[in-house]
């Protein structure tokens, strides 16, 4: 199609833009550049209304902030992605997802174990039926979550795929590294971007606490204590919220060490809290039923989306708040994660303290944390009511944030 003449463009452009100055570009990056000030004060609208003008000619507009100056590109649109890739791959890893998770959430019988104490895997694969209340759990989780990004990427026409699962058998301790879905085209504005990116954690929310409380109800109190013939044993993390979850349901703060080896009780659990130490053997915990381990898990994986940086949910929920000064944030959240990593030991003076469970996350961090989605309107700011959701988010965030997510003893 051919590109009108600059005159032409400018006519379209001076109707919702008070025009400056123009400046014609290259046409294979942008065809001409615009600095003034839009006339009016709803920029959705005004987007919209230049965006529906320029469409017969292939052309796309971008709304810029640079300075004080709103500024306005147009480049020829893109190509529209070719089709998402056939179903059946989604299908396939859903269902081989399906069969890792039941195997990570077997429940053997007593009398079927060994009388040595070992575990043979054929065991996993006999009794693989007994993990479908864990798998149920783990995976409504899950698909609720990537279904909430489907769904608001549908709802506003954005392209994306659906949902990828990821089998994980005994690579991972719940047997899935989780799921995706990818945009495959560019949100509008701030708003499009933030309501995709929130719908994930608040549809994964409204199963995952039902099913945590759930699983709490169904799981027994008992000593830690280490396993049979001295195998190791795991600690799952605690969060605010997680914390305030076992206190509802049995009435304590858990897990209730034998004494506070001379400490308050608040020194005690702000130790603990942030560094998993000392594992308090023979003391009294939650022995988690598998659909508990699902919603702690479920809460866990929402909290890491929510790092409000990049490209996680958290990173779209902190770019429509703060926009460009969003990307201070990262080298925050690098120094905490190194702090984490470094804290329990420094604490407990005991090199066998430290938690390296966060160097995978620092290196996806350094991968995912250092980049954004920008909209085609960046100038269109989050109404008052989003961003009252996007801070409650954060809220969110901090309370469901697990400083040391497991601990072994």
């Amino acid at each position: 199609m051919t590109v009108p003449e600059i005159e032409v463009l400018t006519n379209y452009v001076s109707r919702v833009f008070r025009v400056e100055d123009v400046t014609a570009g290259e046409p294979r990056q942008w065809l001409a550049r615009y600095r003034g000030s839009l006339l009016g004060e709803d920029s959705a609208a005004l987007y919209d209304q230049l965006a529906d003008s320029l469409k017969p000619y292939g052309i796309t507009p971008l709304f810029r902030k640079e300075g004080e100056k709103q500024v306005i590109y147009l480049l020829p649109s893109p190509v529209p992605p070719r089709p998402a890739a056939r179903t059946y791959v989604n299908v396939i890893l859903f269902i081989l997802t399906v069969f890792s998770v039941m195997l990570m959430g077997v429940d053997v019988p007593a009398e079927a174990m060994p009388a040595d104490g070992s575990f043979p895997l054929t065991l996993l694969f006999k009794y693989i039926l007994t993990g479908w209340p864990f798998a149920l759990s783990m995976l409504g989780i899950l698909f609720a979550h990537e279904m909430g990004h489907y769904i608001a990427c549908r709802y506003y026409k954005v392209p994306a795929t659906l949902p990828f699962f990821i089998p994980a058998p005994l690579l991972s301790p719940v047997g899935t590294l989780g799921a995706f879905i990818m945009m495959r085209g560019i949100p509008k504005n701030k708003r499009i971007l933030f309501d995709v990116g929130v719908a994930g954690p608040i549809a994964g929310l409204i199963i995952a606490i039902p099913v945590l409380f759930l699983g709490l109800w169904l799981s027994p109190l008992g000593p830690i204590e280490p396993g049979p013939q001295g195998a190791s044993g795991f600690l799952e993390g605690n969060s605010i919220f997680y914390l305030f979850a076992k206190y509802v349901v049995f009435g304590k703060l858990l897990p209730e060490p034998v004494n506070f080896a001379g400490l308050s009780p608040t020194l005690y659990w702000l130790r603990y809290f942030f560094t998993g130490q000392p594992i308090p053997l023979h003391g009294l915990d939650v022995q988690l039923h598998s659909v508990a381990l699902a919603g702690w898990f479920g809460l866990l994986v929402t909290a890491l989306n929510l790092v409000p940086v990049g490209t996680l949910d958290g990173g779209h929920v902190a770019y429509g708040l703060f926009g460009e000064k969003a990307r201070r944030i990262f080298p925050v959240a690098i120094g905490v994660l190194i702090a984490l990593i470094f804290l329990p030991g420094l604490i407990t003076f005991s090199t066998g303290g430290f938690n390296f469970s966060w160097l995978l996350w620092l290196l996806i961090l350094f991968w995912l944390g250092n980049v954004r989605t920008q909209p085609l309107d960046d100038i269109t700011e989050l109404d008052p009511t989003r961003r009252a959701l996007g801070y409650f988010i954060l809220i969110v965030f901090l309370l469901l944030f697990t400083p040391i997510p497991m601990v072994a003893y």
